[in-house]
C-alpha cells in the first residue's frame, strides 16, 4: 500500500534527482493577482514565470501545491469528489522539453510506481488548420516503448492549452497519461466506456498565441506538468473509493466509532462520513493557512461558512455531536498533514476554536430553521393527501414554493442552497424563480425604508462617489497588510469625509497607517479606470470578487467593480471612472469601534 506522505516524497525526490528545485507550496488564499479566490491548480502560482517573468530558484522547479475548488460543492459525497486536493508538479522554464520530459514521467510511472509499459495509453494533439499535429510527442512515445495503436490523436478540446481571450501568451499542446483499471467492470477500449483513468498531464507550451487565431514557435518553451496525489494515490492502491487512502481512512474510522454506524454497509451513513471528513479537512486547510481566512458572509469567509454549516448539517443525519468534527479535525492536522503543512500544528488551538465557534453559531439557526422546513413539508404532505382523497386524477405538490424559502432564508437564516438540498432529500424541488421574487421585494421595502443610507452613502453624488472608491483601494490595503480575513464591518460616507470600520486585533502603528495612506495615494496616483462589470454571484466569487453581500442564490447578478489589479469587489456602486479623480488621501483618524473592530476617518482632498 502506498501511503500520501510515500507518495509526496517520492514525486519530490525523483524531480531533485534531475535537478529540480523544490520550491514548496504557497497559500491556498487567492492573493488577487491570479484573478480567482482560491488557488485552484498547482500551476497557478506559477503563470507570471510560465508567461516570461525569471523564478528566483532557477529553471527546473517542482511541488505539491494544495489546491481548493468549490464549483460543485453539491457533489461531495459520492467517491471521487473533493473540495481540498493536492497538485504534484514541475516544470521547466525554458530549459528541457519534451525528450526529456516524455522520458522522465515513463520512467517514473513504470520504475518507480510500477505501471505496466504495455498498458500505458496516452493522448497527443492532432492538430489543425493553425497547428500541426504533435507527432513529435508521438514518436518520442513509440521510443520509449509505449504501443502505437495506446497513442490517440484528440483534438484541441481535449489536448491543447492556452488562455482563453489572451494574445501574445504562451500556448501549446499537452500529453496526457492514462492507464485502465484492473477490476473488470468494464472492458471497453480507451475511446469508449470508463475503464482508463487519467494519471497526469504534460503540457508543452511551445507556441505563441497571435491576433487572427494564428501560431507562431516560442525561442524559450516551458514545460508544465500537473499529477494529482489524491487521483495517484488511489490507483496506485487499487481502490475506487477516494475515501479509502489513508487521507480520510483515520476520519472515516474516528466517524465510524463515535456514531456506531458502518461505512461499507450503511449508504446514507457513508455519505455523511464523506461530507463531514472532505468539508471539515478543506476548512482545516483554509482557516490553518498562511493567509489564513474565519467564516464570514462574504467572498472566500461565506464558501468556508458554507462548507462548516454543511458538515454540521450532516453530523446531524449521522446522528452525533457537530462538535466531533474537531475530532476529525486533530486527525488532519496531527497525523494526515503533520509533516507536509506543519504550520497546522503550529495553529492548530485557533483551528479549533474557530471550528467550535461556527458550530455554536450555526446550531441555534439550525435548529429553528429545521422546525420551520419540518412544517413545510408536512404542510405539502397534508395536502396531497386531502386533495388525492378528494380527487384520483390530482397531480401530487413536489414544490415548496419561493415564499416558504425566503421564509426560511429571512427569518431563520438559512441559505437557498440548503433549502434546496434538503428539498432533494425529500424527493421536492424549490421554486427559486418565486424565491429571487421575494427577495426583490423584500428589497423594494428595505430601500424605501433606509432611502439614500444604502452602502454607508447619506447622499448620492460625485464627491461621495469619489469616497465610495476611496474605501475600495483603502480595504485593498487593509487586505494587503493584514490578509484577506479583513473585511468592512461598516461605512459611513458624506460629502465631508469617510469613516470605514473593519476587524483588527490591534491599534494601527504610524507606521502602518503611513503605508495605507501611501498605498491609497499610490493607486490614485496612477489614474486606474474603475470598471463595473456583471456576473452571476458564483462566477464572481470564482473570479475573486469580494464583498459585503448576501446573494438569494449562486446564480444572482452581481456589480462587480474593479480597479485594475489593485481590487475587484462585489458592490453597488456608485463610484468614480478613475482613481485620478480622488484628490488626495489623508487618514485623519484611527481609533477602536467596538471589540476587534478598528475605525478610520479620512478625507479627500
Amino acid at each position: 500500500m502506498f501511503t500520501s506522505k510515500e507518495l509526496r516524497e517520492k514525486w519530490i525526490k525523483f524531480y531533485e534527482e534531475r535537478g529540480h528545485v523544490n520550491i514548496g507550496a504557497v497559500s491556498l488564499i487567492g492573493d488577487g493577482t491570479t484573478g480567482v479566490m482560491f488557488n485552484v491548480a498547482g500551476m497557478q502560482p506559477l503563470m507570471p514565470y510560465l508567461l516570461g517573468k525569471k523564478h528566483p530558484k532557477g529553471t527546473r522547479l517542482c511541488n505539491v501545491q494544495g489546491c481548493v475548488r468549490t464549483v460543485d460543492i453539491d457533489s461531495v459525497g459520492d467517491a471521487t469528489h473533493f473540495t481540498f486536493f493536492e497538485m504534484m508538479g514541475n516544470w521547466s522554464l525554458g530549459d528541457y522539453f519534451k525528450k526529456e520530459k516524455t522520458k522522465w514521467t515513463f520512467d517514473l510511472l513504470t520504475q518507480v510506481f510500477g505501471f505496466d509499459k504495455d498498458k500505458i495509453c496516452s493522448t497527443v494533439f492532432e492538430g489543425n488548420d493553425s497547428v500541426p499535429r504533435d507527432e513529435q510527442t508521438a514518436n518520442l512515445l513509440m521510443e520509449l516503448g509505449i504501443k502505437k495503436e495506446n497513442i490517440f490523436y484528440l483534438d484541441k478540446s481535449n489536448n491543447w492549452w492556452e488562455l482563453e481571450g489572451t494574445v501574445g501568451t504562451p500556448c501549446g499542446p499537452d500529453n496526457e497519461w492514462f492507464y485502465p483499471r484492473e477490476d473488470g467492470k468494464d472492458s471497453s477500449d480507451f475511446l469508449t466506456g470508463n475503464r482508463y483513468v487519467e494519471i497526469g498531464n504534460d503540457v508543452y507550451m511551445q507556441y505563441k498565441k497571435l491576433e487572427g487565431g494564428k501560431y507562431t514557435e516560442l525561442e524559450n518553451k516551458n514545460v508544465d506538468t500537473g499529477f494529482g496525489l489524491d487521483r495517484l494515490l488511489l490507483f496506485l492502491n487499487g481502490l475506487d473509493d477516494g475515501y479509502k487512502t489513508d487521507l480520510f481512512s483515520g476520519a472515516i474510522e474516528y466517524l465510524e466509532k463515535v456514531s456506531g454506524k458502518s461505512y461499507d454497509t450503511d449508504e446514507a451513513a457513508r455519505k455523511a462520513m464523506r461530507i463531514i471528513a472532505d468539508h471539515t479537512r478543506t476548512s482545516v486547510m483554509l482557516i490553518g493557512d498562511v493567509n489564513g481566512i474565519t467564516p464570514s458572509n462574504t467572498g472566500a469567509g461565506y464558501i468556508l461558512r458554507r462548507l462548516l454549516r454543511r458538515a454540521i448539517r450532516y453530523c446531524k443525519n449521522l446522528e452525533i455531536d457537530a462538535t466531533e468534527m474537531m475530532g476529525v479535525a486533530k486527525i488532519f492536522i496531527e497525523k494526515v498533514y503533520d509533516e507536509a503543512y506543519p504550520l497546522l500544528k503550529e495553529k492548530e488551538e485557533y483551528i479549533l476554536e474557530q471550528i467550535k465557534a461556527e458550530i455554536k453559531k450555526f446550531e441555534a439557526t439550525l435548529a429553528a430553521g429545521m422546525k420551520e422546513f419540518d412544517k413545510c413539508i408536512i404542510g405539502i404532505e397534508r395536502k396531497n393527501a386531502f386533495m388525492s382523497q378528494k380527487d384520483p386524477s390530482y397531480v401530487p405538490e413536489t414544490v415548496i414554493s419561493g415564499k416558504q424559502a425566503f421564509r426560511l432564508y429571512d427569518t431563520f437564516g438559512f441559505p437557498l442552497e440548503l433549502t434546496v438540498e434538503l428539498a432533494a432529500e425529500k424527493g421536492l424541488t424549490v421554486d427559486e424563480e418565486g424565491f429571487n421574487t421575494a427577495f426583490r421585494e423584500h428589497q423594494e421595502i428595505s430601500k424605501a425604508q433606509a432611502a439614500a443610507a444604502k452602502g454607508g452613502l447619506t447622499e448620492r453624488n460625485e464627491i461621495t462617489a469619489r469616497y465610495h472608491t476611496a474605501t475600495h483601494i483603502m480595504l485593498a490595503g487593509l487586505r494587503k497588510m493584514f490578509g484577506t480575513s479583513t473585511e468592512q464591518k461598516g461605512s459611513n460616507i458624506n460629502e465631508e469625509r469617510m469613516r470605514f470600520d473593519f476587524n483588527c486585533d490591534h491599534k494601527m502603528t504610524e507606521e502602518e497607517l503611513k503605508k495605507l495612506s501611501d498605498f491609497v495615494n499610490d493607486v490614485i496616483a496612477k489614474n486606474i479606470d474603475v470598471v463595473r462589470t456583471e456576473l452571476p454571484y458564483n462566477k464572481a466569487v470564482e473570479e475573486g470578487a469580494y464583498g459585503v453581500f448576501n446573494p438569494t442564490s449562486q446564480d444572482q447578478i452581481v456589480s462587480i467593480y474593479t480597479i485594475g489589479d489593485v481590487d475587484k469587489q462585489i458592490c453597488g456602486g456608485p463610484h468614480a471612472k478613475t482613481t485620478g479623480e480622488l484628490g488626495r488621501f489623508e487618514i485623519v483618524k484611527e481609533e477602536s469601534s467596538s471589540s476587534g473592530v478598528r475605525r478610520i476617518k479620512a478625507i479627500l482632498k
